[in-house]
């Protein structure tokens, strides 16, 4: 019997709010990896992956952070059905 793969959620996710919206960073990796892997999640649970994966929570916390405050909170949002028209909205 196949068990599914347990993901261990870093104590570093958290919400990040600006201009009336709010995104939930999700630090996560597979039970007993040693990278972490990062996503941000809009209020219509459409998210973002990032193809690399950090040494770190920390690490991860901070690319985060530094995406956000470089591309805005609304940079992240999708459409609210998360289907998209072919135009980039990030």
């Amino acid at each position: 019997m196949n068990e599914e793969p347990k993901l261990e959620l870093s104590s570093l996710s958290q919400d990040i709010s600006s201009g009336g919206r709010t995104v939930k960073v999700e630090i996560y990796r597979l039970e007993g990896d040693e990278e972490w892997a990062l996503e941000i999640v809009d209020e219509f649970n459409n998210s973002t992956v990032w193809d690399e994966t950090f040494r770190t929570e920390s690490a991860a916390l901070t690319e985060a952070k530094k995406a956000i405050l470089e591309e805005r909170v609304a940079s992240f949002i999708g459409p609210k059905d998360g289907k998209s028209d072919g135009k980039l909205w990030k």
